[in-house]
């Protein structure tokens, strides 16, 4: 199988893109591989609360030496995400991707959708991405599409009940506890209307499925064919970070990843460039700049000023030239 993704106007399932959403897919490092080298994205931390308890989730708010989901070294309020956002894209065109991803669940927290709002009304054009673990999503939907969400990451770990009730400990769903396969279905239940919801409403939909060996390994088949029925766009398998209550679990090898990939690539695309990213990350994928040193960040604007720079000579250049003929 070839690690490139599938151009972005062959889906394989069906799903039609008007200019404006492929644009979007072509400049987000997470749905199109190519763009990875070239455009960015900035994680906005401003949703510290969760609705439900992985067992292999740990947010930590102060770990400046890991590089995993749910860590973050600060979380913002919504006015301190808009300055933060004025002063990145200023410094780092090349980011076209305001995300909020944790640390722990955005649609949890009031504050994601302020926060949105906020920068929608600064810079109508960027595009503005959610993660979720989809338990609010049929419900909090419409506030998404007010504030101008257009990718969505989905986490599905499994639509059958009795394995997802061995992934989550537990949910708090309008303010009662649930857990076991009662709790599962509820997720599941809520997830899928979600995801199908949101492709319908013009939603560019990518769902991430954590790859737990032992437990739902030998399920991923069974999810990638029903985010096919779905809609979804593309699809991510991650490998299990052994922590938590799965602290003593073997992480999948990069085999067996490959081989769940493999599988479930016949039914939605696969990324398989993911970077399991920090939720107060920026940059390209591969240079989370919220790791860096002040002189490499500095660094960095000063080549990136200096690209822009010759664009723009080039392009006056041929402009004229061509203007000659």
């Amino acid at each position: 199988m070839s690690e490139e993704n599938n151009p972005i106007n062959d889906t394989g399932n069906g799903l039609e893109l008007n200019e404006e959403l492929r644009r979007k897919i072509a400049e987000h490092p997470c749905y199109d591989k190519k763009a990875q080298h070239k455009f960015g994205r900035i994680h906005l931390a401003v949703a510290p609360r969760c609705n439900i308890q992985c067992n292999f989730c740990v947010r930590e708010f102060d770990c400046v030496n890991e590089s995993r989901p749910g860590v973050t070294s600060k979380v913002l309020t919504p006015q301190e995400s808009l300055e933060k956002t004025r002063q990145v894209l200023a410094d780092y065109p090349f980011i076209k991707v305001v995300a909020i991803a944790g640390p722990g669940d955005p649609l949890a927290n009031d504050e994601s959708f302020d926060t949105f709002e906020l920068i929608r009304k600064e810079f109508p054009d960027i595009t503005l991405c959610m993660s979720t673990n989809g338990l609010m999503l049929p419900e909090k939907l419409q506030d998404m599409l007010r504030v101008g969400v257009s990718t969505l990451t989905v986490t599905v770990n499994a639509i059958d009940p009795e394995i997802q009730a061995k992934i989550v400990d537990h949910i708090v769903y309008h303010g009662k506890v649930y857990r076991g396969v009662e709790a599962a279905e509820i997720q599941i239940k809520n997830q899928l209307a979600g995801i199908k919801a949101a492709v319908d409403a013009g939603i560019v939909v990518k769902v991430n499925t954590v790859l737990v060996p032992g437990i739902n390994d030998k399920h991923v088949v069974e999810i990638a064919r029903k985010l096919n029925e779905l809609g979804v766009y593309i699809m991510n398998i991650m490998p299990l970070i052994n922590q938590g209550a799965f602290a003593d679990l073997e992480p999948p090898t990069a085999e067996e990843r490959k081989a769940a990939q493999e599988a479930c690539e016949p039914y939605v695309m696969q990324m398989r460039h993911c970077r399991q990213c920090r939720s107060d990350a920026y940059g390209l994928l591969s240079q989370d700049m919220s790791q860096m040193s002040e002189k490499r960040r500095e660094l960095i604007k000063i080549h990136t000023k200096e690209d822009m720079e010759k664009a723009k000579e080039n392009l006056a250049k041929n402009g004229t030239e061509e203007g000659k003929d």
